[in-house]
């Protein structure tokens, strides 16, 4: 983890900029900004490479150094040192023009350009600093629209006084300027902390260090003792598996190896990921999973980095360390959808990065317009005066420069900036913490538009953990239990959790020869099993054995009497003769009726996709409520993919939920793919959405939260849009002063970032 501190970085809308940067350099795979601290943090796949890291916020306007570094001057937050400060002068100069009314003295003019003077050099320093920065970068931002505004008003003011002319100065909305936004920022700040909070979580859920049982002699030649608490612990034998000469010693995280063996007591968390050797405890994955009950261990047990130990004593041997633990992936894809970009954002960044000179040209304009035809201007100002409200006008040459100040002012397009990324990370962080991977904010938006949801069966509607209920031998005469044996040798090297049920009742094998596996069909191979001519066997769906020429009508009667239970039905055959059948059940997931009834109240169509026989898929979908012809069985691996592409030309915006190998052309052709927990490497690869919980009861929940998503953001960019356009030409038409124009520009960001938080109180209609 690399800290590095970041000038310039002074809003949400910069730290998207950074963020954005620091993710293009190669080896970036976790950034976390913290715009108080004007800190980042840095997380590599490999080693740290700084150079390129600062070069690439160098090249986006930013100077960055080594957080270590840093002096404590360089390393201040000093957003509320500007509020104390420019608000002391602020109110200082306010007392004295609208209460004392000493505003055109000359002693007051000649204060309040002391006091400004100290508020632009020091408060707004961050802000020319910045200006600065982005206008060597070719670039421009907020910060060069508050320099622009806040000069123009204390640079007419000073001219005024120090030419010994006699009008009204502006000082105090040169300093109230700087301090209402250092203000902003300073609330910006405070809350886009508390939005990036399950990130954060997720980031310190892991400890530093890790109790290793290893020799003493290792210890002493590794120098540990003298770094690390070194602890023996005399367990007896039946106690502990490894010898008692061995001890336990904390060392750093970053020490440990694949095999390492580390113990784990009673209340710590798991460091890294790995498997119980010894011992039985309840471990807390609510943090990864959303699962709030504690999830039983024991010897062979998966650990994953960043749960904590519940009840019992566990010895874990070491399987995955740093960046490819589960936490870390976990970790990649929340920080990957919090700075991803919507599609529904491409207006906002294109506006943003046009509108700075836009509103330039407009405070020019604005400007020429009450310095050269004041008369002009003053008569459309009377005009709309009745429909809005009376202001106070600046006269003479100062209308020109106050206006063009404040029309800079009101322009600052950070909540444009802000109004799609606020929402995704609000939205990412919810997801996160209940237990959803969400891979991007384009899988938010994708998620809002959906019509029509496809479940795949096994391992999705049912538990995954098909059983064989029934056997029946068809008559073909072979000796000496040799359907069995056949079988078990067809079906032991397949994955396929159908093939692994009939595998795990069977356990003597022939020998054969060619084998091989039909995705989505089953297997095959050949056989000496009744003659010394090899002959070919087949396993699997009994749709491909007929397709294969295989002949069924021995088992007509027992197919028919355990489809209609809803069970899968499998045959083994020699050449075109049926040998054997064999029925596996897979019990349906407890709340799969109800979610495919809530997807219903929702709206949505449910449909059923699978390469079971149509009455096992007629019995299921009747079970959970999906209509007989949302019903499509017998299908090909390649086929479901092809399925999704015709509802696709229908008009349908398709989700797709598998866990499969054979489901991953599915998930990429959906709209949106959603893997579900226990989701093969392929199909997570494929996946858009994925759930760390087993339960499909994420699905609504996950399509839920990004409707919600995608509506703040629509939310967000309505008001940032109807903020500006509204603004620009009131402040450009004298109807809002400088002051009002910070305050109003401070308020807009604060309400798009309020309106993504809501998000984080988002509840499911089950909740």
């Amino acid at each position: 983890m690399t800290e590095l501190l970041v000038n310039g970085m002074t809003c949400g809308n910069c730290a998207r900029k950074v963020t954005a940067a620091l993710q293009a350099v190669p080896g970036v795979t976790v950034v976390l900004t913290n715009v108080e601290a004007r800190r980042v943090s840095v997380r590599w796949s490999a080693a740290a490479d700084l150079p390129a890291a600062i070069g690439a916020l160098q090249a986006a306007g930013y100077d960055a150094q080594p957080a270590a570094g840093a002096s404590a001057e360089t390393n201040r937050a000093d957003w509320h040192l500007n509020l104390w400060f420019g608000g002391a002068v602020t109110i200082t100069l306010m007392l004295g023009e609208w209460i004392f009314g000493v505003a055109m003295e000359r002693w007051f003019q000649w204060l309040a350009f002391a006091l400004a003077t100290l508020v632009q050099v020091y408060c707004g320093a961050e802000f020319y600093h910045g200006a600065w920065r982005q206008l060597k970068s070719r670039s421009a931002n907020m910060d060069t629209l508050v320099a622009l505004g806040s000069t123009t008003a204390f640079g007419f003011s000073a001219w005024v006084l120090l030419t010994g002319r006699h009008g009204h100065v502006y000082f105090m909305e040169a300093a109230a300027i700087i301090t209402i936004i250092s203000f902003g920022h300073w609330l910006e700040a405070r809350v886009s902390a508390k939005a990036s909070s399950a990130l954060k979580s997720l980031m310190q859920l892991a400890p530093p260090t890790a109790r290793r049982v290893q020799s003493p002699e290792s210890n002493v030649q590794n120098g540990d003792a003298k770094s690390f608490d070194l602890r023996t612990l005399n367990f007896s034998q039946s106690e502990t598996r490894y010898p008692k000469s061995q001890i336990e010693v904390a060392v750093p995280v970053s020490e440990l190896r694949p095999g390492d063996l580390i113990v784990l007591c009673p209340g710590e968390r798991v460091p890294v990921d790995g498997v119980v050797t010894e011992g039985e405890s309840a471990v807390d994955e609510a943090m990864l999973t959303g699962e709030s009950v504690p999830v039983d261990k024991k010897t062979g047990s998966e650990l994953f980095a960043g749960t904590m130990n519940v009840t019992g004593r566990l010895v874990m041997r070491v399987t995955a360390m740093g960046e490819a633990t589960a936490l870390a992936h976990i970790i990649a894809a929340v920080q990957r959808a919090q700075t991803s970009r919507a599609d529904i954002q491409r207006l906002g960044d294109r506006v943003s990065n046009i509108f700075v000179p836009v509103v330039v040209v407009i405070a020019l304009a604005a400007a020429c317009l009450w310095g050269f035809a004041p008369e002009a201007a003053l008569r459309v100002h009377g005009w709309l005066a009745p429909f809005l409200w009376p202001a106070h006008l600046p006269v003479g040459a100062a209308a020109a420069f106050i206006i063009a100040a404040a029309v800079l002012i009101v322009a600052c397009p950070c909540a444009m900036g802000l109004a799609t990324p606020a929402a995704i990370l609000a939205a990412a962080n919810v997801a996160a913490r209940r237990g959803i991977l969400i891979r991007d904010g384009v899988a938010l938006e994708k998620a809002g538009r959906i019509t029509a949801v496809v479940f795949d069966k096994t391992g999705t509607l049912t538990a995954g953990k098909p059983e064989v209920a029934a056997i029946k031998n068809c008559g073909l005469a072979i000796a000496d239990r040799g359907m069995e044996k056949l079988t078990a040798a067809l079906a032991t090297n397949s994955t396929h959790p159908i093939s692994q049920a009939i595998a795990r009742i069977l356990s003597d094998k022939l020998q054969i020869t060619g084998w091989k596996e039909i995705p989505g069909a089953g297997v095959e191979a050949k056989s000496e099993i009744r003659n010394p001519k090899s002959e070919i066997v087949r396993l699997g769906s009994l749709n491909w054995l007929r397709e294969c020429g295989v002949e069924l009508a021995a088992g007509e009667k027992f197919i028919a009497e355990w489809s209609a239970q809803g069970a899968t039905i499998v045959g083994l055959a020699l050449e075109n003769e049926l040998a054997g059948l064999f029925v596996v059940q897979d019990a349906l997931k407890p709340g799969a009726a109800a979610v495919v009834a809530q997807l219903q109240r929702q709206g949505l169509k449910t449909f059923l996709l699978t390469g079971d026989n149509a009455l096992t898929a007629a019995g299921i979908a009747k079970s959970v409520g999906i209509a007989a012809e949302n019903v499509f069985a017998e299908v090909r691996p390649e086929s479901k993919a092809e399925f999704v592409k015709r509802l696709q030309a229908r008009g349908e915006g398709v989700a797709f939920v598998g866990d499969g190998i054979n489901d991953a052309p599915a998930l990429t052709q959906a709209d949106l793919g959603i893997a579900v927990s226990r989701a093969s490497d392929v199909a997570r690869e494929a996946a858009d959405i994925i759930l760390l919980r087993s339960e499909i009861e994420a699905v609504p929940e996950a399509l839920g939260l990004a409707r919600a998503a995608l509506r703040t953001i629509r939310q967000n960019l309505f008001w940032a849009f109807f903020y500006n356009a509204a603004a620009v030409p009131l402040a450009a038409l004298g109807f809002m002063s400088p002051i009002l124009c910070a305050a109003a520009m401070g308020v807009s960001d604060l309400i798009v970032i309020g309106n993504a938080l809501r998000l984080a109180r988002w509840k499911n209609a089950r909740d």
